[in-house]
């Protein structure tokens, strides 16, 4: 009878230890991805570079996502979830070593060259890691968890500008007209190879603990749903699918805004218009912009135990369209402070139309997930036009972009709240090998 009393214990006790190593992952693209943010502003000034023209580093990052994303579930679902995790995240150290070359050689292809193989293995491991949180515990509990991790991916962006601001912006703000001075140029490139000199490093401890973690997250993991349908099957499955298309939308149209949002803000805070400061000082607010999305989410985490997910996510668009709104029509040092306020209210979008989709999708849960990462390509194509808007009318106006997505979002929620969810997230339909 004590064995029997005690295999539930022990099960718990083992899913909740493989949920807290998967949650390292999401720090960890987290911590990556926020880089690209003062790195935009670094580029900018060490290559003389347009707004349109920085924003190719995100461009060249998220491209990866409408690249890899659906490649890469055949691959989770084929590997299984822990083979498929070292691999991106070697993937990730080779990146690293590609941006450090490129740096020394001071050739802005080849950084952007690292960027899409850095981005290629960290779409692997979100497409890896995102069902597989939603489905390391209670089906009913489904929105928590995955809300839960992306707060701690959202610590890892706070800590992210900070770092970048440190080591990237130094002496790089160069006046409109004006061209960065040589030994400015020669030590901002060496800041580059510092950076992500760091980033491989801390990869490779990464990929050491998840090794280490590995029999633990493969016994507590649920099973798989199934053979993989391949590429064409996978489409198939997607394009017959609804909620899986609008859910692909909604996550183009989040990630989008976001980006575009977050790689101009250093840029939009030092403008003479909003606060006129240095722009390695803009560069360490930007991490309050990323606090706002990691407070947001553990707040969110609680507020969900209240609140409907879609409700939720409808209240917080709304909320967003409205401060885009309100910094397109004003100026100063207010719309810095609505500007890094959206952060708090992006927090739980992200996390929320995955499961909201994940729930009503009637293709797999492999190919749903793999379609979600495929449409993060909107952080590569939005910022590119929101960019060329600052360049043309100056950044308060590219806000009309983010404005015109969070606006869209919100009809999304409404949708979802209205539509009957077909499953809940159990350990059949939510598996990630």
């Amino acid at each position: 009878m004590t064995d029997r009393a005690e295999a539930p214990t022990r099960a718990a006790s083992s899913t909740a230890g493989a949920f807290a190593s998967v949650t390292t992952l999401f720090f960890a693209w987290g911590f990556i991805t926020s880089l690209i943010d003062p790195l935009v502003a670094a580029v900018k000034g060490i290559f003389a570079l347009s707004n349109l023209e920085a924003q190719l580093t995100a461009f060249a990052f998220f491209i990866a996502y409408g690249v890899v994303s659906i490649p890469a579930a055949l691959l989770v679902a084929r590997m299984r979830a822990v083979p498929s995790i070292v691999l991106a995240i070697a993937l990730m150290i080779l990146a690293c070593a590609v941006i450090l070359g490129a740096s020394n050689l001071a050739t802005y292809a080849g950084v952007l060259l690292g960027l899409f193989i850095l981005a290629s293995g960290v779409t692997i491991l979100q497409v890896a890691a995102n069902p597989l949180a939603a489905a390391l515990g209670a089906p009913e509990r489904s929105h928590f968890r995955l809300t839960f991790s992306q707060a701690f991916n959202s610590l890892g962006t706070v800590l992210g500008p900070l770092l970048g601001a440190k080591l990237l912006l130094e002496r790089v703000e160069v006046p409109e007209g004006q061209a960065i001075s040589a030994a400015d140029r020669s030590a901002a490139l060496a800041s580059i190879d510092l950076s992500f000199l760091i980033v491989g490093a801390l990869l490779a401890l990464l990929a050491a603990f998840i090794w280490r973690s590995r029999r633990r997250i493969a016994s507590a993991a649920p099973a798989a749903s199934g053979e993989a349908p391949g590429f064409v099957g996978t489409l198939k499955q997607v394009l017959a699918s609804p909620w899986a298309l609008l859910g692909g939308a909604a996550i183009f149209l989040y990630v989008g805004a976001e980006v575009a949002i977050g790689t101009q803000m250093a840029l939009f805070l030092s403008d003479d218009g909003i606060w006129g400061i240095p722009l390695q000082h803009a560069g360490y607010y930007v991490s309050l912009y990323w606090l706002g999305a990691m407070i947001g989410r553990f707040a969110g985490s609680v507020l969900l135990t209240r609140i409907p997910a879609a409700r939720l996510l409808a209240i917080f668009a709304a909320v967003n369209a409205l401060l885009c709104l309100f910094i397109f029509l004003s100026s100063g040092p207010v719309a810095g402070y609505a500007a890094l306020s959206i952060g708090l209210f992006n927090s739980i979008m992200f996390p929320l139309i995955f499961t909201l989709t994940l729930e009503r999708s009637s293709a797999s849960v492999e190919a749903t997930s793999g379609f979600l990462c495929t449409a993060i390509i909107g952080g590569a194509l939005l910022p590119l036009v929101a960019g060329s808007i600052a360049d043309a009318q100056g950044y308060s106006a590219s806000f009309l972009v983010p404005l015109t997505c969070y606006v869209m979002l919100a009809c999304f929620a409404f949708a979802a709240g209205a539509s009957r969810a077909r499953t809940r997230l159990s350990g059949t339909t939510a598996s990630a090998h």
